[in-house]
């Protein structure tokens, strides 16, 4: 099959999908083209640029940097039809009715490139129905995408064929989403609301229901089937709003439209809820409108009372003990559920039979595999679980005879029976639907291994599923070399990566990837053997984040103990870490995927570069537990001011400390890879990879590259500082931004350390030094300040409570 090459991507349609759409697509290095009407009033293209313009206004942003909107090129269908030829994808993404997609099928026809694929972004119309509006020869290269909204943030997105989509289509497509754009791609059957919105809009409805039955509250429902229950952490309601409830009414309208009770025996609980009917006749739709299941007034969240068609005080929990039954093993958890006497209790235990009983009855015509809707449901409706692994895990025949026990009884949804697959055969004897031979078809009665595409290879250890033990755990996988509780430190086997052999991986074992004396230990002897047997060293730690910084739960027992000095010891030992990790005699690569923060920056400022995952997020943060940046971070903001200054014309070092100096004292996190880069985490030369899994690869083959390009350590050279005079500078503004109320009087003396750090203390403006100076400076304050009673207020906030304290 030949290469997919996607030079241009045109996005048909500026609404909410659209633009957000075309900013991905900018995130990800890939040129746009924005179409839209033509204005009637002003310039053609009005509509579009308005529409470009507010996606720097978004929150959550749908882009990197806000900046980059103004890489999309707008368009309008009057003038610029031409532009399409020179693409080689055409998503079109406007409003969802069947005819205007038609009709606008009809006009950009004879203007599609004759190799470009042509898709829908739909969430639920035929996709066979809009194809009979195109000609015969582009229909092969029609189908129907899916993308969740935010399409920046949600991995799940839907591939849906016609019986006319020839399969290289969907193959060439397939890769160019799961690498280029970082999604997690889901092949769904042309039936209404494919597998995603069919499942969880009908779980959404069913929750609705029995919140009716039940008696409870939106934000008690939302507590109990929020993270409780392993879901979102906005639960149903919240979910909803964000979404937007006329969205989520014209997802119900698909299925009321094109299925019956003799389609879907559920069909009787499809009817629009009457809260979901009001608020919609009222206006409020949800988040965008300010108002929808919830409001906030001020800082209160209120939430709707139907009765009374108004808001009341919301922020109400549910009862502890069903917390506690949530957290029980899946088998006793069901079981305490199902027996519970509490209306919470039987709510959750309704909801989750709902669940089961619909996907099962489901499986055959909506999707190919079991695999496929617990994907679905994990990537776009943020389940940990789909419905199939929570129920396998729970015992698959124990819980369905639960399950079948309340259908008999009545009390579920549908009499519609559970299907004979669960109960007899491969399935019943296997003890589940995912096996390590493949997952459940319930349309060829057989288990069905995952799709082999080439682009799969990249991602050694794909997100797996309950029940797949043929696929590898990256905690045990390959050759291990050295193993503590701290540190894992392997190679890849070669029948994975022909040159994962020849680099070595440090994997980071400690809670959240924290930086203990033992892991500092670890990651100095992993370097000595990387450069004693080895090409190179990739840091990285399996499941995000990449790391949280130094453990603090460890070092502060050493200096109630043992005073300053231990903790002194213990930041001079770290700093000799990052030292050790940039002047290596390989290539050191930290490979980052989460959260990089504080002492996990500094460890990856002093690698020989950085492959970061798009949503990675990368900071200097100790200012918020009171303490300066200690492992060399603030050494490496002044070292980074003097490379850049002496690459310019310019003599002043302070503007080029501008920026490092208030990431650091203002404790920005970059909320992308691509904004770390702006903020100087993250170099030019540093690799930003979309796709999660496939981090590891990308960092692997770049060690062995720069390895085999005859790479070298930098050079060790003094360079210069901005002195007592920079310090002067900015102490004046910290002094400013006091006065004003901007900071509290312990920040602005925080701030004071760090500008005397990056200046490089009392000498004078242009005084070359070496790191190892700086870093002495650095130990001085971190340690004055571990002294300081605030930043002991800050530190023990922050262990008690994990929320910064401000003081």
């Amino acid at each position: 099959m030949s290469r997919f090459n996607v030079r241009k991507v045109a996005v048909l349609g500026a609404g909410v999908m659209g633009a957000q759409i075309a900013a991905h697509l900018v995130n990800v290095k890939v040129p746009v083209v924005l179409f839209d009407l033509p204005a009637k009033e002003g310039p053609k293209n009005g509509i579009v640029t308005k529409a470009i313009a507010n996606l720097k206004k978004l929150k959550p942003s749908p882009l990197g940097v806000a900046d980059d909107a103004d890489l999309i090129q707008a368009a309008n269908y009057e003038e610029h039809m031409h532009l399409l030829k020179d693409c080689d994808l055409v998503i079109e993404a406007i409003a969802e009715r069947m005819d205007w997609k038609q009709d606008l099928y009809h006009k950009i026809a004879p203007h599609v490139a004759k190799h470009a694929i042509l898709a829908s972004n739909t969430s639920g119309l035929s996709i066979t129905k809009l194809s009979e509006a195109l000609p015969e020869a582009l229909r092969p290269r029609f189908c129907g995408i899916h993308f969740f909204n935010p399409p920046r943030y949600m991995v799940l997105v839907e591939l849906i064929n016609t019986p006319t989509t020839q399969p290289e289509v969907l193959d060439q497509l397939e890769a160019f989403v799961t690498t280029a754009l970082g999604k997690g791609v889901v092949r769904a059957h042309d039936t209404p609301n494919f597998i995603a919105n069919r499942v969880g809009i009908a779980g959404m409805l069913s929750t609705m229901k029995e919140v009716e039955n039940f008696g409870l509250t939106f934000d008690v429902v939302d507590d109990l089937t929020g993270k409780k229950l392993g879901r979102a952490s906005s639960g149903t309601f919240r979910t909803a709003d964000v979404v937007g409830l006329d969205t989520m009414a014209h997802v119900i309208k698909t299925l009321q439209d094109n299925l019956s009770l003799e389609t879907d025996p559920f069909y009787e609980s499809f009817g629009t809820p009457p809260v979901l009917a009001k608020l919609i006749e009222l206006g409020h739709l949800g988040q965008k409108a300010k108002a929808g299941f919830y409001k906030k007034v001020g800082r209160d969240i209120l939430r709707f009372d139907l009765e009374g068609e108004e808001y009341v005080p919301g922020g109400q929990k549910a009862d502890e003990v069903y917390g506690r039954m949530l957290k029980k093993p899946a088998a006793e958890r069901l079981k305490l559920l199902r027996n519970a006497e509490g209306a919470q209790g039987q709510f959750l235990w309704a909801i989750l039979r709902n669940s089961f009983h619909y996907a099962a009855v489901h499986l055959a015509q909506i999707a190919d595999t079991a695999r496929d809707v617990d994907q679905a449901m994990r990537w776009g409706f943020g389940m940990k679980q789909g419905p199939f692994e929570l129920w396998q895990q729970a015992g698959w025949l124990e819980v369905a005879k639960m399950i079948q026990e309340d259908i008999d009884a009545g009390k579920a949804l549908s009499k519609a029976p559970l299907p004979e697959w669960v109960f007899k055969g491969p399935v019943a004897e296997a003890g589940g639907v995912h096996t390590a031979q493949g997952s459940w078809s319930a349309r060829s009665g057989k288990f069905v291994p995952r799709r082999q595409l080439p682009v799969y290879e990249r991602q050694y250890f794909p997100e797996k599923l309950l029940g797949e033990d043929n696929l590898p755990d990256w905690r045990t996988a390959g050759t291990t070399v050295s193993n503590t509780d701290a540190l894992r430190v392997w190679t890849l086997d070669r029948e994975v990566c022909p040159a994962g052999g020849r680099v070595l991986i440090a994997s980071i074992q400690s809670k959240m990837h924290a930086i203990s004396p033992d892991v500092m230990e670890g990651l100095v002897e992993a370097v000595d053997l990387a450069e004693r047997e080895y090409d190179g060293l990739v840091i990285w730690s399996g499941d995000a984040p990449f790391s949280v910084g130094a453990d603090l739960q460890a070092t502060m027992p050493a200096y109630v103990v043992a005073g300053i000095g231990a903790i002194e010891e213990v930041e001079h030992e770290l700093q000799k870490l990052m030292l050790r990790l940039r002047y290596a005699q390989v290539p050191v690569i930290s490979a980052i995927h989460g959260m990089a923060l504080g002492g996990g920056c500094e460890l990856a400022i002093h690698s020989a570069r950085r492959v970061a995952h798009m949503e990675s997020y990368i900071g200097l943060v100790e200012v918020g537990v009171g303490l300066v940046p200690g492992a060399g971070g603030l050494t490496y903001i002044a070292r980074r001011a003097a490379e850049n200054a002496a690459a310019s014309t310019g003599k002043d070092l302070l503007p080029f400390l501008t920026e490092g100096f208030s990431a650091a004292a203002m404790a920005k996190v970059g909320t992308s890879a691509i904004e770390s880069k702006k903020l100087g985490y993250l170099l030019e030369s540093d690799l930003i990879v979309p796709h999660k899994d496939e981090v590891l690869f990308v960092a692997v083959n770049e060690a062995r590259a720069m390895a085999a390009g005859g790479w070298r350590a930098p050079l060790r050279r003094l360079f210069p500082v901005a002195g007592r005079s920079g310090i002067a500078t900015i102490r004046g503004q910290l002094v400013n931004m006091h006065g004003g109320g901007f900071i509290s009087e312990h920040d602005q003396h925080i701030a004071t350390l760090i500008a005397e750090v990056v200046c490089g203390g009392d000498v004078d403006a242009g005084t070359l030094v070496s790191e190892e100076y700086l870093m002495a400076l650095e130990r001085k304050a971190f340690c004055a300040l571990i002294e300081h009673p605030k930043t002991q207020e800050r530190i023990l906030g922050m262990l008690s409570t994990g929320k910064p304290v401000r003081n």
